[in-house]
């Protein structure tokens, strides 16, 4: 049987003590119909003597058992209450103990249409941001064509190219309308990145192409393989040729629009027309362009709108809204990056009410009454008392750093005498304010209080770890109380046979001793009577 307590022994033979009591008083009741089947009164019950004698042979056997059974399963869910509780802290205890919380800014922006978010790695402080373009992707607009007109006569190709990768489709008589070109090119398997749609205009069906990446570098181009010279599948070929990458950290709006995408194309005498947005087919209706701002006078560029390079641990979200167009950079706005405290002050909060329900939990576990017999399941348990002495050193002693030990009190977090924590808020928020460095001190990913608890909550609750451990033994236990169980049975059925088949045999040979008896008294009489015999001496 597992280890259990003195005031946990004392109910469970208190329990053994009744359940033998009550077997022999059913006993020495059972008892009584021998005497009456001794004397002649009635027979012997003897299912009544068997069960009574079996039950007084095995009843505290049984008992003990059963008392040690309700023991064990009490205190495995008393453990599951325990791990239940210590779960609950330690996932409370993760925005704390990896960092996150103590590395979560707030941003500000003093103007619209930049938005921006700030975590790991970020520094406080604010930053002017000017933003003159934004990036784009490429739109292309074809002529009208006519909705049911084939643009090509017979077999033919299209190849699509972005930024290097590529994709070429099959075209006919069959399938190269302008809608069935689109279709083509959206089902591509390897679309290097366009997406075709059609618009039915005043002047026909005009084939759209967006790039679906922004930045100066993801133009379309297009190749057209037809043999038939007089298609006009031809003139759908088009060369996109990227802007001048911005180098110059105070951009110009020429170096701006030097950095939007243009068109080459062969015209109809077969010369090759250059820097173009339109080539009499085609028409950019938005160029491909990278993002430019500056930051601080600083200026950086990106190929997308949603920038994380720019500023360590900052992400921006640009949108065309921001652009300042002035050439005095009136339109910058100002990028105020804080620590978070807020979300600081909630994630210590919150830990110190997961720790406090622990300490609630261990208390009532462990509970001790002088005046009652129900005391707390594990009272006394070495397990749960290493837990409990293990966690309060820790949140006790705090962080030390060399010969400096840094305390929760410095904080405002202090631990009161039954070892639950109590927040002064002001403290705290002063603290999140004005001493950020002890708030990292004591919250550091490596042997902060946060990451010390959850170290040792996870060696308890690992495979090998000492709830595992504990619960595992007591589960042996089960197992062996089962057997134990099992085998008190069969005990008890060979008993049952035993005795129910010797009392049947004594119910027999006494009712025939009755018999006899009843005989020789008619012959030969009896107390206050005269036999069958006396009346013939004569």
């Amino acid at each position: 049987m597992s280890t259990v307590s003195s005031s946990t022994a004392s109910t469970i033979a208190s329990s053994v003590a009744a359940t033998t009591a009550a077997s022999n008083a059913a006993l020495q009741q059972a008892a009584q119909s021998i005497v009456s089947g001794s004397t002649g009164n009635s027979s012997m019950d003897v299912n009544s003597l068997v069960t009574a004698l079996v039950n007084a042979k095995t009843a505290g056997t049984a008992a003990t058992i059963s008392a040690e059974q309700t023991q064990d399963n009490t205190e495995i869910s008393a453990y599951g209450a325990l791990s239940a509780a210590l779960s609950a802290l330690q996932a409370g205890l993760s925005p704390l103990s990896d960092g996150t919380t103590l590395n979560a800014f707030s941003t500000t922006l003093s103007g619209t249409g930049i938005t921006a978010t700030a975590g790991s790695g970020a520094a406080a402080g604010s930053y002017s941001l000017d933003l003159k373009q934004v990036a784009q992707a490429q739109v292309l607009t074809s002529t009208g064509y006519g909705a049911t007109t084939a643009l090509a006569s017979g077999t033919s190709t299209m190849t699509l190219t972005v930024n290097g990768a590529s994709t070429t489709i099959s075209l006919n008589s069959s399938n190269s309308t302008v809608a069935g070109i689109a279709s083509a090119i959206n089902s591509a398997s390897n679309n290097p990145g366009v997406t075709a749609t059609v618009v039915n205009g005043a002047d026909g069906a005009h084939l759209v192409l967006h790039s679906t990446s922004t930045g100066a570098s993801n133009g379309i181009s297009i190749a057209i393989n037809d043999t038939n010279s007089s298609d006009a599948l031809n003139s759908l070929a088009v060369t996109t040729t990227a802007g001048t990458a911005i180098t110059s950290a105070s951009a110009t709006s020429s170096d701006l629009t030097a950095n939007q995408s243009t068109l080459s194309y062969t015209n109809s005498s077969g010369t090759t027309v250059s820097g173009v947005t339109s080539t009499g087919t085609w028409t950019q209706s938005t160029a491909a362009q990278d993002a430019y701002f500056t930051i601080d006078g600083t200026g950086a560029t990106s190929t997308t709108n949603t920038v994380t390079s720019a500023l360590p641990g900052v992400t921006l979200n640009l949108t065309a809204a921001a652009v300042d167009t002035s050439s005095t950079g009136s339109g910058a706005q100002t990028l105020t990056v804080s620590q978070n405290t807020s979300a600081e002050s909630s994630a210590i909060n919150n830990f110190v009410t997961l720790y406090n329900t622990l300490v609630t939990t261990m208390a009532t576990l462990t509970s001790f009454s002088s005046t009652s017999t129900s005391q707390g399941v594990l009272l006394g348990d070495s397990t749960l008392n290493m837990i409990q002495n293990q966690l309060a050193t820790i949140v006790a002693t705090g962080v030390k750093s060399g010969s400096t030990t840094t305390s929760l009190a410095s904080i405002g977090v202090t631990l009161n005498s039954d070892g639950s924590l109590s927040v002064d808020n002001d403290t705290l928020n002063t603290a999140l304010q004005n001493n950020q460095s002890t708030v990292a001190a004591l919250f550091n990913s490596t042997t902060g209080v946060a990451a010390q608890l959850n170290n040792n909550i996870t060696s308890y609750s690992s495979s090998t770890g000492v709830i595992t451990t504990r619960t595992n033994s007591i589960q042996t236990d089960l197992t062996n109380l089962s057997t134990q169980q099992s085998n008190l049975a069969d005990y008890q059925s060979q008993l049952t046979s035993m005795y129910t088949a010797q009392f049947t045999a004594l119910n027999t040979l006494m009712a025939t001793m009755n018999s006899n008896q009843q005989y020789l008294t008619q012959l030969f009489g009896g107390t206050n009577s005269a036999g069958a015999l006396a009346t013939n001496k004569s």
